[in-house]
């Protein structure tokens, strides 16, 4: 991932602009079929979803391709999600 929309073939989607954007909806990323759909259905970034996303990717889009972050507890999670919605 990276905070500049710019750059590309990174393993993730750019993370700029995360706050209220659609699920998989990052121009010229690939994204799971999971994504997609999670797009179809206009689901957004928002507080909740991303610290949920972030402590179990599968919950939140199921069949997604990330795995959870290791070694953030929970007060790291919710520190890279406000960091995150801010950007």
């Amino acid at each position: 991932h990276s905070l500049d929309p710019a750059k590309a073939g990174m393993a993730g989607p750019h993370l700029a602009g995360l706050n209220g954007r659609v699920l998989g909806s990052a121009e010229g990323f690939d994204y799971s079929p999971a994504f997609k759909v999670a797009k179809a259905q206009g689901l957004a970034w928002d507080h909740e979803r991303l610290l949920g996303y972030l402590t179990d990717p599968d919950a939140i889009v199921p069949g997604g391709w990330m795995s959870p972050p290791a070694g953030l507890n929970a007060a790291d999670r919710a520190a890279v999600v406000d960091y995150l919605l801010k950007q």
